[in-house]
């Protein structure tokens, strides 16, 4: 072994044919980079035990095993090596397995030779030349928390967004950020880009359903001149444009199944035709997407190809709904006030009351944080002083109702729910009557027959306490809080009160 090696620099490829093992040797080499080789795991696994490298480089299947097995062992061992993994069985199992376990990136052969240099150059960091040439066995300069701060919250579902966000942000995987409108997609696209190696590079946010079918192929691709009518000149598209950096495809699932296939080319062959060339380019793009829809339930419904799915949900990343995480309403609400009064010039920064707090507290937040957003920007501007109060926020006053002045929504879509149907629905869901000696029936759907009978029961409360959510609840033995979210979650609005007057006539 070559002693001189340094840790910062080193790559170790291993493959079993002698004649691609030197190709990728000769090439490397040649990038300036110090290379060690072996023809299988063992021999790969003793060499690792001696010395750190960079970048590992494998071939999927090797004499006595497989790839994938020195990859496991240096995840097992916390092993701070990038593995780049090459296959001949290039089929997206394999490749969604290897990123899956955590690989940088995936290689099909025949390797060309442009990509491989790409790749590995995004995986020693060298996306861009860098003006000075660190020293060797230097280690990387920590990764800077800005890109995470800007998700505010201490929720312990955002605590695992920022946990999913540093992982990922290690490797090349595709992946699929989902999660409601206005909950913060693109700033976890953005915290991901930023918090990887490629945070020098272009980030280019797409909003797919945005952009009419007729121009979705130029405008992704780039065209050439003379390509059609009104193509004059050579223009690159979204995937040229973020070469060497993140595309960040919003709203995924708005695409036409026709674009749909196409996108799945460009992903698999990490190359682009634009419209009217001839030849593909390579590219060296991480593809981060996100949709505000269920992609299982439109691939089962066929309006979502299954292949391309699974190529973009490597790693999926839920972005949880703000009503969900109400313990981070204060925070969120400091640092939108704080950012729109730098924006607009306004100082002192103005502070919620308490009464304002109770009622954002109290409110479901259909549009999420952008929808936090908007009620902050109107409460400033009708604020007349530095305490913005409940009504600045001017939120109406249909969707709270209990009868103590306490804010209270629907923290659901509303659904109309008539005391009748419920009755009947429930008694349609009931065991038969206890015959004596005969065990009574059992329903065919637990959860949806406790869900019957609670509703009903709310229900009925509720009309006995003319809707009053807080006398309902106490005559239960529940809070507000509860009445509330039992609620939202089985549907019952207003709706139900009119439908029990209704009735009474």
């Amino acid at each position: 072994m070559n002693e001189s090696l340094s840790a910062g620099n080193g790559v170790l490829v291993v493959d079993d044919e002698p004649d691609l093992l030197t190709l990728y040797e000769l090439t490397l080499l040649r990038e300036g980079l110090e290379v060690e080789t072996a023809a299988s795991v063992a021999e790969a696994w003793a060499l690792l035990q001696q010395r750190v490298f960079r970048l590992v480089i494998t071939d999927m299947r090797l004499p006595d095993g497989f790839g994938m097995t020195l990859l496991h062992r240096l995840e097992e061992q916390n092993r701070s090596e990038k593995v780049i993994v090459i296959t001949a069985y290039g089929s997206a199992e394999n490749a969604v397995e290897a990123l899956k376990a955590g690989a940088f990136d995936y290689m099909t052969k025949p390797v060309d030779l442009k990509q491989f240099r790409g790749v590995v150059a995004a995986a020693m960091g060298r996306v861009v030349p860098q003006p000075a040439v660190a020293a060797p066995g230097a280690v990387a300069p920590p990764v800077s928390a800005a890109p995470l701060a800007k998700l505010v919250g201490r929720s312990d579902a955002m605590l695992q967004v920022r946990n999913l966000i540093e992982k990922v942000a290690r490797s090349m995987a595709p992946v699929l950020v989902e999660g409601e409108s206005g909950t913060g997609k693109e700033l976890v696209a953005r915290a991901i880009h930023e918090v990887s190696a490629r945070a020098g590079q272009p980030f280019i946010a797409v909003n797919c359903g945005a952009i009419p079918e007729n121009l979705l192929e130029s405008e992704f691709f780039g065209y050439k001149k003379g390509a059609f009518t009104g193509a004059h000149e050579d223009r690159s598209g979204f995937f040229q444009a973020a070469n060497g950096g993140t595309l960040f495809l919003d709203e995924i699932g708005e695409l036409p199944l026709a674009m749909q296939s196409k996108l799945l080319r460009v992903v698999q062959e990490r190359a682009v035709r634009p419209i009217g060339a001839v030849n593909e380019l390579p590219l060296n793009v991480r593809i981060v997407s996100a949709t505000h829809k269920d992609l299982t339930a439109e691939v089962a419904a066929s309006r979502f190809r299954q292949d391309l799915y699974y190529r973009l949900n490597v790693i999926r990343i839920p972005v949880p709904p703000l009503r969900e995480r109400l313990d981070d309403l204060d925070s969120i609400s400091s640092a939108l006030l704080d950012r729109i009064t730098r924006d607009a010039g306004v100082s002192p920064v103005p502070r919620l009351s308490a009464g304002a707090r109770r009622l954002l507290a109290a409110y479901s937040f259909p549009g999420n944080v952008r929808e936090l957003e908007n009620l902050l920007h109107r409460a400033l501007a009708m604020s007349s002083s530095e305490l913005i109060e409940a009504a600045d926020l001017g939120l109406p006053d249909t969707l709270f109702q209990d009868s103590a002045g306490d804010a209270d929504t629907a923290a659901a879509e509303p659904v109309a729910l008539e005391t009748r149907a419920a009755e009947l629905a429930v008694a349609a869901l009931l065991p038969a009557p206890r015959v004596p000696g005969v065990p009574p029936p059992l329903p065919d759907d637990l959860a949806l027959y406790l869900d019957e009978v609670e509703r009903g029961i709310l229900v009925r409360a509720l009309q006995q306490h003319n809707f009053n959510r807080t006398a309902a609840g106490a005559r239960m033995g529940l809070s507000l809080r509860q009445m509330r979210y039992r609620m939202a979650r089985l549907g019952i609005t207003e709706a139900a009160q009119d439908a029990g007057a209704d009735e009474a006539l």
